[in-house]
């Protein structure tokens, strides 16, 4: 999640409703002139707003791919699980079994990744994530998953690197949705900003509850310089605005879950004004980062009518992966992996290579300030300051 402007929630929420269906037109993992390759997330439910820029990005990359005729083309399916587990494990299933898919982009999210993974392990598909950021994804000893983007640890590295030595925060209230990925992900902000000499209190919200009035209550009881929440933005939008009517004043900070413009619309006009985003991904719809990111990022508006968002570069950099793979003769599921194994190849997010355990090989994260509707990027986490 990470950019100057977010693909506006209704216009996303259309594209994606449009988009849940099957786009296969032909089936089939391999062997003959057409690879399908599978997008999983979620498509329709309320935190859709950060899964469908990269399943329109990774259509985008496949699109430009068949228009230069190759000799198997490629096709995108969609597996719309909504961002849950127990959806989408019947989808993996029925994605290596019956529609015999030769590879999965995805899944979004990393609690249905935490059920889905061992699935596709199992099945022996390989996956790439565009957005799946908990640690421990990494530490099963999984060979046929990849991600694009640096895990929680790396996230809350830097995001508490930057609230300790960018805001100066002495004291910090930290908040999670005790989700697999905002809780671990809110542990490690918390560990971080501890050693850079912080004080910190702790709370968890209840994700299917409103009223958040109790973590408000503790919130103002313990005075913050700084408030990180770990969770995704349609429960952030919802904290702001409640932590600023119960008159908590802290500077609010969130990672890549909150990093879409419906925080603001969940917060209420400019209530989420000066909050502060946190991304191991870089949202660049002027292309200022090079020439690469500039022809994709016009190439997607002209497309979808809209800028680049959260997660759209490196769902067009894992479509890119695969498109590599089936470039070099690969069109099984065993033979994409291997390729995998050793790709080494610029994109337009990064550097598309991983290590042996699956992770990206390239670490930088981002900050972006909340402006009305808009995610400005500040810059790197390291050197970025609040304007």
């Amino acid at each position: 999640m990470k950019l100057t402007g977010l693909v506006a929630v209704s216009t996303v929420l259309a594209l994606g409703a449009s988009a849940c269906g099957s786009d296969d037109k032909s089936g089939g993992g391999g062997g003959g002139d057409t690879v399908t390759i599978g997008f999983m997330g979620d498509l329709t439910g309320e935190n859709s707003g950060i899964v469908i820029p990269p399943k329109q990005a990774a259509q985008l990359a496949i699109d430009e791919y068949n228009a230069t005729n190759p000799k198997v083309k490629i096709t995108l399916k969609t597996y719309d699980s909504q961002g849950k587990g127990e959806q989408a494990v019947p989808l993996a299933k029925q994605a290596i079994t019956k529609d015999k898919i030769a590879g999965m982009i995805g899944p979004a999210f990393s609690g249905e990744s935490a059920q889905v993974d061992p699935v596709l392990e199992e099945g022996k598909l390989p996956s790439i994530s565009a957005s799946a950021t908990n640690a421990a994804l990494a530490t099963h000893g999984w060979k046929y998953w990849h991600r694009l983007i640096a895990n929680d640890n790396v996230q809350g590295a830097g995001i508490g690197g930057f609230i300790a030595t960018q805001l100066k925060a002495k004291k910090v209230f930290i908040i999670h949705d005790a989700s697999e990925y905002g809780k671990p992900f809110a542990e490690t902000v918390k560990s971080t900003v501890e050693k850079a000499g912080a004080t910190t209190s702790e709370d968890a919200i209840d994700v299917q509850g409103s009223d958040y009035s109790s973590t408000v209550n503790k919130a103002k009881a313990f005075s913050p310089d700084a408030i990180f929440f770990g969770g995704y933005y349609a429960q952030a939008g919802k904290l702001i605005k409640q932590l600023r009517e119960g008159g908590v004043k802290a500077r609010f900070l969130s990672g890549d879950g909150s990093l879409d413009k419906g925080l603001a619309a969940g917060a209420g006009g400019t209530t989420a004004d000066g909050s502060i985003i946190g991304c191991p991904c870089l949202i660049d719809p002027s292309g200022t980062a090079g020439a690469a990111s500039k022809k994709f990022a016009d190439a997607y508006k002209a497309k979808f009518g809209a800028d680049t968002a959260i997660y759209s570069a490196e769902g067009y950099d894992a479509a890119t992966a695969f498109i590599a793979a089936v470039k070099a003769g690969n069109t099984t599921p065993e033979k994409i992996n291997t390729f995998l194994s050793t790709i080494n190849i610029p994109g337009v997010s990064k550097q598309i290579k991983f290590s042996a355990a699956g992770e990206p090989t390239a670490t930088d994260v981002y900050v972006y300030q909340v402006k009305g509707d808009q995610l400005p990027l500040l810059g790197n986490s390291k050197t970025a300051t609040v304007k």
